[in-house]
């Protein structure tokens, strides 16, 4: 089917992504999702982050082509040239826009300066490279944005308030950027896991309704691949039962919402 400039759609058949960019190339989410629609040997994977070794032991992996290349999150000047260099080899269908990370507010209480970074990981960094992606993919007239935001956007806690205001901008971001490429024919899906048991929380005992990189990655996947890739949607819980709960926190009065441990 060819798309609005009455170029060849760079779907396949099934509606499988020909090219996809994952920003934060190691990312537990990220890797899982990949895994999780079962892209097909000659599908182009273009994994972008700072661990060389890392993402080409995770290409190995994934049964497709792979290229890998440098991104910083934090290195703003340079998010423009990775854009660049991403779609310099052809239209990309999906991007993932994956990196993050967490670091205890304890620690960012005594080192404003690691609460900056971690802000420029979990919201700047993503501005920057997804309005370079967009542009790119407003003009060639398909693909789809997959945002990775948190429950944590919903209402920040005291526990993690600085991690929950980056997830918080993150996510408004991407309802913006939303309605910003309606009827372009670029797609954004906002994905709002809950506490995620991996890498990044180790140490830490799960909350209510935790969820796994796999599960994620599953349900993302299975909401790409409805209506042969296209129109995902704009928003996926998971769990999906986790969207009464966030409901129930905007509700929460401020005194006893202060009580929340975590």
């Amino acid at each position: 089917m060819p798309d609005k400039r009455g170029m060849p759609d760079q779907h396949g058949a099934t509606g499988s992504p020909s090219r996809v960019l994952l920003l934060g190339g190691t990312s537990e989410i990220g890797l899982e999702i990949l895994a999780a629609l079962r892209l097909p040997p000659e599908t182009e994977v273009l994994l972008a982050g700072r661990d060389e070794q890392r993402m080409a032991a995770a290409g190995k992996e994934l049964g497709t082509g792979v290229r890998t290349l440098r991104f910083d999150a934090t290195a703003l000047d340079t998010h423009q040239d990775l854009i660049d260099e991403a779609f310099a080899g052809g239209d990309v269908d999906l991007v993932i826009s994956a990196a993050g990370i967490l670091t205890s507010q304890e620690i960012l209480d005594r080192d404003p300066l690691v609460a900056g970074l971690l802000v420029e990981t979990n919201f700047t960094g993503h501005v920057t490279t997804l309005l370079a992606a967009a542009r790119r993919m407003r003009a060639q007239g398909h693909g789809t944005i997959v945002v990775l935001s948190s429950i944590a956007a919903i209402r920040p806690r005291k526990a993690n308030f600085v991690y929950g205001a980056a997830k918080s901008g993150l996510d408004a971001f991407g309802r913006g950027l939303a309605d910003s490429l309606h009827g372009t024919g670029v797609d954004v899906l906002l994905v709002r896991p809950g506490f995620v048991i991996g890498r990044m929380t180790a140490g830490m005992a799960p909350a209510p309704l935790a969820t796994t990189p796999a599960a994620v990655g599953a349900a993302v996947a299975a909401r790409l691949r409805r209506a042969g890739g296209t129109s995902p949607g704009s928003l996926v819980w998971v769990p999906s039962t986790l969207a009464p709960v966030a409901a129930a926190f905007r509700a929460l009065p401020r005194p006893l919402w202060r009580r929340m441990p975590r």
